[in-house]
């Protein structure tokens, strides 16, 4: 059974630069936004959940698998996309939720994970066990990483029987970036050697084969490896191609895979398309997207300062960060330094642990009296100009309304109109 994502496959093995964005954000603005982006080229959209944000208990954005796969389609639904342009995909996959257990407890909820996310629906399945489990030493071997991922693939394909396993593309690799960006200051990086990479695609494609699963080898549609692309708080690595040049051969023998590039938030348009005509031919963005909703937010609560009067106010940033001081435990462990170096780690950190506190209560309720106050009223241009100059410049023209949330949507659209001008190069929009 044919996949959208098989396309862009054979499109990269007859040497044409193809690609897809992959969204990681369990955000409704951030998915709207994608949405809407692939409604207008045309496109998928892929969106992918992380383990942490939806697990069979709820993640920490207290959705099961059925939920995020209700949530992107109601809102693709809304926008006027078809389903069938949509794909939904489980990020890091593993046992990296349930590290402190013994790995045979871990592996077990690991399954049961895969499975959820299997049951409901989603198509793209990142298995990551590259993390160790209580007792183990790090970094686990090509093996041991290998023979997890054979049993979370069966615990897929048990699942859904042959015809519904036969829609499911899987993605492997045990040189994973960190999920979310470096928790430490980045050094210099160093990609994944070729050798290191046919290592782990002769450890995995044994481990399918004692598994008695070997046919799921032409599903694999990806291996992660680590083109020295990465963000810390506040520094990006940029890619350089000359640094891959032996890695970017790796897959040229394997007719049905291609690379996936993690961590591309905060690339230039040009480091994107060179790492889609490298064959990293899946780009997965996160806090980026989350980092410009910051923006757009932010900059609409400095309009909202300016017109409205001070007890009707969301003070939006306000309740965002006294959210963040009374539950720190997303961001303190990883914004080390003095109370002023923290404080601007939690607005402004590349790394922008803030995201995980949107689904807060109080946070939604701000954001949403943000938006209703600034809609109730006509927002001078000339105030707009000054916090979103972008945006003014297309309400100008007309391309763009005024309305507060169709201003944010459109700020993170534009980090996905670069992701989507590396993907789609020969797309009429971009020649």
């Amino acid at each position: 059974m044919q996949s959208p994502l098989d396309e862009v496959i054979r499109r990269q093995k007859a040497g044409r630069p193809q690609g897809i964005t992959s969204v990681c954000s369990a955000h409704p603005l951030v998915i709207e936004a994608a949405v809407l982006q692939a409604r207008e080229t045309g496109g998928h959209v892929l969106v992918e959940a992380t383990s942490n944000q939806v697990d069979q208990y709820g993640g920490y954005t207290g959705m099961r698998p059925a939920d995020f796969r209700d949530l992107v389609r109601g809102i693709a639904a809304d926008c006027g996309l078809t389903l069938d342009r949509v794909i939904l995909g489980g990020d890091h996959l593993g046992p990296n939720r349930w590290r402190a257990l013994a790995p045979d407890e871990a592996m077990e909820r690991a399954c049961a994970l895969v499975a959820a996310y299997a049951a409901a629906g989603f198509t793209k399945i990142h298995l990551d066990c590259s993390f160790p489990c209580a007792g183990e030493s790090a970094p686990l071997t090509d093996d041991v990483v290998a023979e997890r991922a054979a049993r979370l693939i069966r615990a897929a394909e048990d699942t859904v029987g042959p015809e519904g396993a036969e829609r499911i593309r899987y993605v492997i690799g045990t040189e994973v970036p960190t999920p979310g960006g470096a928790h430490e200051t980045l050094g210099a990086l160093v990609p994944t050697t070729a050798r290191a990479a046919h290592a782990t695609l002769e450890q995995h494609r044994k481990a399918l084969a004692l598994h008695g699963i070997d046919g799921v080898w032409p599903r694999v549609m990806a291996l992660v490896v680590q083109p020295a692309v990465e963000f810390d708080h506040l520094r990006v690595v940029d890619y350089r191609r000359e640094l891959t040049e032996e890695l970017r051969g790796v897959l040229d023998d394997e007719p049905t895979m291609v690379f996936e590039a993690h961590s591309t938030d905060y690339q230039t348009a040009e480091a994107l398309t060179a790492l889609v005509e490298d064959h990293w031919a899946v780009l997965k963005v996160g806090p980026g997207l989350t980092f410009a909703l910051r923006e757009a937010l932010f900059a609409l609560a400095a309009i909202e300062e300016e017109l409205v009067p001070t007890a009707d106010r969301s003070r939006l940033p306000e309740v965002v960060d006294r959210r963040m001081l009374a539950e720190p435990a997303m961001w303190e462990y990883y914004y080390p330094g003095g109370v002023a170096e923290q404080r601007l780690a939690r607005r402004y950190s590349y790394s922008d642990r803030l995201r995980y506190y949107w689904p807060d209560p109080e946070v939604a309720k701000a954001q949403a009296r943000l938006l209703d106050n600034l809609a109730a009223l006509d927002i001078p241009l000339p105030l707009l100009s000054a916090h979103l100059p972008i945006q003014y410049a297309r309400v100008r023209r007309g391309e763009l309304s005024a309305r507060p949330r169709d201003l944010v949507v459109d700020h993170v659209r534009d980090v996905l109109r670069d992701y989507d001008h590396a993907c789609n190069p020969n797309h009429k929009e971009y020649v």
